[in-house]
């Protein structure tokens, strides 16, 4: 028997994968949580074979939920689910000891492969993401260190003027850093800029 606990912020998604896997003979979910910290307690009470563990999570992100029950629980996996695929991200889960990586706009089909995957003792990686690459450079070599400390506060939901007020400089200067950024990290725009603020802000 596969034991799963799922642990996503939206009680709504957790409903819809339990309904889709209580058909299956070989899962049961023994456990669901809202935020990291009840997660690593259901873990710790239930010791599932398998996590499901979306990143972005209050009280305790999934990254570092990961990194805890991994250290502490070595023989429960996880698979992050989510709706980041950019490297930053899946580099940081995986470095945490994810042995999957699946997106939330995959097919139901998608997570139980990954779940039966993962539980053999495999990894599993949605086909939708692009795995990091060694040979590209991450934001910390990239950019400056005012852009990285502009870029933490970006991901922390600050405004180009309140960084400019906490920083002690112009407005327009924190837009040019922001264009700089979107030039240096080949990202679209700023909607970009900041989901990849707020992915980066796990590693800093």
């Amino acid at each position: 028997m596969i034991t799963i606990a799922i642990a996503e912020d939206h009680q709504a998604l957790i409903d819809g994968i339990q309904s889709y896997l209580e058909f299956e003979d070989d899962i049961k979910i023994v456990g669901q949580a809202n935020d990291g910290e009840v997660l690593l307690d259901i873990v710790a009470k239930k010791r599932p074979k398998l996590v499901l563990c979306d990143i972005r999570m209050p009280k305790m992100d999934g990254i570092e939920a990961t990194q805890q029950i991994t250290k502490e629980f070595p023989d429960t996996k996880v698979i992050a689910f989510t709706m980041f695929d950019q490297e930053e991200a899946i580099r940081q889960m995986l470095s945490a000891g994810a042995k999957g990586y699946i997106l939330k706009n995959s097919s139901l089909q998608v997570v139980l492969e990954a779940i039966r995957t993962v539980a053999k003792g495999n990894t599993y990686y949605d086909k939708k993401v692009h795995l990091p690459s060694s040979k590209k450079n991450t934001s910390k070599s990239v950019l400056s260190s005012r852009e990285k400390e502009i870029l933490t506060l970006i991901g922390k939901g600050n405004t180009s003027l309140e960084i400019a007020n906490q920083l002690f400089i112009g407005k327009s200067t924190v837009d040019t850093h922001r264009k700089n950024m979107i030039r240096k990290l080949e990202l679209s725009g700023t909607g970009e800029l900041i989901r990849y603020a707020v992915e980066k802000k796990y590693d800093f």
